[in-house]
């Protein structure tokens, strides 16, 4: 059984080929039951969440990921994601990997996010703003690089030396990034708005968000929890990765279909749809354009499958 820990895992995940494994995924007959979601007491901080992700390809592969999310690791200075990935075959049972559940994570569901970009960004996006200071941070810019053609990135972050952090991180990479302490100026010049938050309250207002712009929300994983306001959503064309997910967990959607802002008939696709071209996502230049992610078990399986193959390739 291959190990692979965090360094081997991001090795084996390069983002163009992440991204294309992703989108075969979506067009595969990869079975995905709606993932596990427990809320676990924490004494004397925030409740912590674990997740069982489950996912297989008949007669191929088989997966599960379990992860926790700890609010207040940040305090501590760790992530506030762990994670491991099994994998197995779908043909015998035989334990074929334990993969780093944390890097997979993040890689996956940074190249999610650009995998929409591609149908739902404007084609010549120049400037990012990223809102968030975690590990998704780096990655959500290179996975969005990837796709369009950005030039300048922006971070903001309730931390404005992390968020400097980050910055300097993606300058060393060669990057043009810099920190903002505004995030609405920042937001009204942006082409692509990428937040990875544990947010509660709406940070980007609907009123900032340009002609054209994307708004691409990663966060805001329960019903309680929402990065974007109404007013973003009355200006955007809404897409999401799994309705199933979307309807059931991600707050910015199910607080404005509660209160009437939103209807189920208008989101306009789900990823799957716009992988397999049912629908043609983005229409005109000076759209809005709006991609929940709440993160589905079969883009894990299919970074999981890539890691696996890309690894046991090579021995």
């Amino acid at each position: 059984m291959l190990v692979l820990d965090e360094q081997q895992t991001r090795a084996a995940l390069p983002w163009p080929e992440l991204i294309e494994a992703i989108a075969r995924m979506f067009q595969s007959e990869c079975v995905m039951p709606v993932r596990h979601h427990h809320d676990m007491d924490v004494p004397g901080e925030e409740s912590a969440t674990l997740l069982l992700m489950p996912a297989w390809v008949p007669g191929r592969y088989a997966g599960v990921k379990t992860v926790s999310v700890f609010p207040g690791n940040m305090r501590r200075g760790l992530p506030a994601i762990f994670g491991t990935y099994l994998l197995s075959s779908g043909a015998t049972g035989e334990m074929l990997a334990a993969i780093d559940g944390g890097e997979l994570t993040a890689r996956r569901t940074a190249a999610a996010s650009a995998l929409a970009a591609r149908y739902l960004a404007r084609p010549d996006a120049e400037e990012m703003l990223v809102c968030g200071t975690g590990r998704l941070s780096l990655n959500l810019m290179f996975a969005h690089g990837t796709t369009r053609p950005i030039k300048r990135y922006r971070v903001w972050g309730r931390n404005g030396q992390a968020a400097e952090k980050i910055a300097a991180e993606a300058r060393a990479l060669g990057l043009d990034a810099e920190a903002v302490a505004d995030a609405q100026a920042a937001a009204r010049t942006a082409d692509i708005i990428s937040c990875a938050t544990l947010a509660s309250e709406p940070l980007i207002s609907g009123e900032w968000l340009k002609p054209g712009a994307h708004l691409d929300l990663i966060g805001a994983f329960k019903p309680s929890m929402r990065e974007s306001d109404d007013e973003a959503i009355r200006r955007a064309s809404v897409y999401v990765d799994t309705r199933a997910g979307a309807l059931s967990e991600a707050g910015d959607i199910v607080q404005p279909l509660k209160s009437g802002v939103l209807k189920e008939s208008d989101i306009k696709a789900e990823l799957a749809e716009l992988v397999s071209g049912a629908h043609g996502g983005r229409s005109h230049d000076a759209e809005i354009t709006l991609f929940k992610s709440v993160g589905a078990a079969l883009e894990d399986l299919a970074g999981a499958i890539l890691a696996y193959e890309t690894v046991a390739g090579r021995q």
